[in-house]
């Protein structure tokens, strides 16, 4: 598929004739599931003789009441090009933002700090999941497209297709986007997804002249005396904090020290070293990332479906995301249901588990041990 750009107007040709108009009327990424619905596309069909290359969609009337039919890779595509010409036009006007921007690993975290912390800021939320799936070369495109594809191939996400990959590299996007006078805070805890994060995030930033500040919100929570709501809680994930209590604790952390470059030069060499490792399970023992067999969960997913069975009884089959519920509920590690998910299935497969039901997501099937 061709394109052009012609300053807010993105072109894509189509053969024989058609051109689709893309307008791009926010500085937001876009993703493939807001695109077709955000009212910025116009369809044009070219005179006969008529070449893209001097087609000018001012001079002529979309066509109305047609419909066409647009491939995944053809939608993917048009996300790619909107948001590299999203990004031409934020790095011309994004240098006079002030305020500080504030990274964490996320949405729904993202979500917190967003209600929690007074303007001007700006909040990056990372999609999450660094403590699964490949990370090898995950600071290029080839280890990023591989880490894509085992997501695709084995996550049941309760999204389209293209929903990580998406949000992914929009996050980098925006994380290129930062102003280079503004001031940068990583958030994180004791948890291998939010440690991976905060190294990998750390080595994005490794050009960046800016002050970058880290702030633990586990240790500040206990530091600062919060009153527990459920202390266990918030020692797994950033997520656990409530948006007073970002509040007060960035209120208590204003006079905190930038990293020095010796400490940032330490976290990239631990991204580096990191990046080299082929594993798709990273959990947090002794305060190090540690790289786990992809079956480090198997034994305690069979032991909690045995202790399932105690209660209702051997010949039930059980609701999956009872399974993972209860399993969640006795992690200390934040695993996330989505690679619990997997594993049952691999689990299914293997011969461990009966099936009943399609698992084409966990409230889809039920489980239990095969005799």
């Amino acid at each position: 598929m061709k394109t052009r750009v012609n300053e807010l107007f993105i072109y894509f040709f189509e053969e024989p004739n058609v051109v689709f108009v893309y307008r791009i009327r926010s500085p937001r990424y876009v993703t493939a599931s807001n695109l077709l619905h955000n009212g910025g596309w116009e369809t044009f069909e070219l005179a006969d003789g008529e070449a893209f290359e001097t087609f000018h969609h001012e001079e002529r009337k979309p066509l109305e009441g047609r419909g066409y039919f647009i491939n995944q890779e053809g939608i993917q595509m048009m996300v790619e090009k909107i948001n590299e010409q999203i990004h031409i036009l934020r790095s011309k006007t994004l240098n006079g933002n002030t305020g500080a921007y504030h990274l964490i690993s996320s949405e729904s975290a993202a979500g917190s700090l967003r209600v929690g912390l007074e303007r001007p800021k700006t909040v990056i939320g990372f999609p999450g999941f660094a403590n699964i799936g490949p990370i090898l070369n995950l600071e290029g495109k080839t280890g990023r497209t591989n880490r894509y594809e085992w997501f695709l191939e084995n996550i049941n996400f309760p999204f389209e297709d293209a929903w990580y990959e998406n949000h992914f590299s929009n996050t980098l996007y925006e994380i290129e986007d930062i102003p280079e006078h503004a001031p940068i805070h990583i958030w994180y805890a004791n948890n291998a997804e939010e440690q991976t994060f905060l190294r990998f995030v750390l080595y994005l930033l490794k050009n960046k002249q800016n002050d970058v500040f880290l702030h633990n919100s586990f240790e500040l929570y206990l530091a600062y005396k919060i009153p527990p709501e459920n202390v266990e809680y918030y020692s797994i994930h950033s997520g656990g904090i409530s948006p007073e209590h970002f509040k007060f604790i960035f209120q208590k952390e204003k006079t905190a020290a930038p990293l020095s470059l010796e400490e940032r030069e330490k976290f990239h060499q631990e991204w580096e070293e990191l990046s080299k490792t082929t594993g798709v399970l990273r959990v947090w023992i002794d305060e190090k990332i540690q790289t786990v067999p992809e079956d480090y969960f198997d034994t305690f997913i069979l032991n909690s479906l045995k202790e399932l069975h105690r209660e209702k009884g051997e010949d039930e089959f059980i609701k999956t995301n009872r399974l993972i519920g209860y399993m969640l509920g006795e992690l200390e590690e934040p695993i996330g249901d989505s690679f619990l998910e997997y594993r049952i299935r691999h689990l299914i497969y293997s011969g461990k588990f009966d099936l009943k039901g399609i698992p084409k997501s966990m409230h889809h099937y039920s489980v239990r041990l095969r005799k």
